[in-house]
Order: structure tokens, then C-alpha cells, then sequence
């Protein structure tokens, strides 16, 4: 089982980003969604990430809630 915490420092990690807090708080600096865009569809993200962020969503993962923080976040 896996124990890491779902938080938005170890979800940085998971995304391979920079997971410390001045990195997250530059990414979030620079980083906005657009009204109606959904985060996956964000065009920072490459591939895996974005394949990422779509699976623990769509399996309503453990991750899930830190994802919607991130994406509360980026919406500013």
C-alpha cells in the first residue's frame, strides 16, 4: 500500500515539478487556467502529467483532492 501523503508538495513529485514550496509557489505564479478550461487541458503539462492528472481524476483516486486543490490554485 502506498503511503505517501497526498499533498500538494508530494503531488509536485509525482508530477516531476519541483516539490519545494518556493517552486510550487513560482509554478502557481506563473500558471493560470482559463475560465472553463479544465486543468488536464492546460497547456503547461506534457504528456505523462497530463495522463496523470486524467487517471487519478477519472479513477477518483487518492490523489484526487489534492488535484482539485491544485486546480482551485490555478484559477486564482
Amino acid at each position: 500500500m502506498d503511503m505517501t501523503p497526498k499533498d500538494l508538495t508530494h503531488l509536485f513529485a509525482q508530477l516531476g515539478l519541483d516539490p519545494e514550496s518556493t517552486a510550487i509557489d513560482h509554478f502557481l505564479s506563473e500558471h493560470r487556467l482559463s475560465p472553463g478550461q479544465s486543468l488536464e487541458e492546460a497547456p503547461f503539462w506534457n504528456d505523462s502529467q497530463r495522463a496523470f492528472l486524467m487517471e487519478e481524476r477519472h479513477r477518483d483516486a487518492e490523489w484526487t483532492e489534492t488535484i482539485d486543490i491544485l486546480d482551485t490554485l490555478l484559477r486564482g
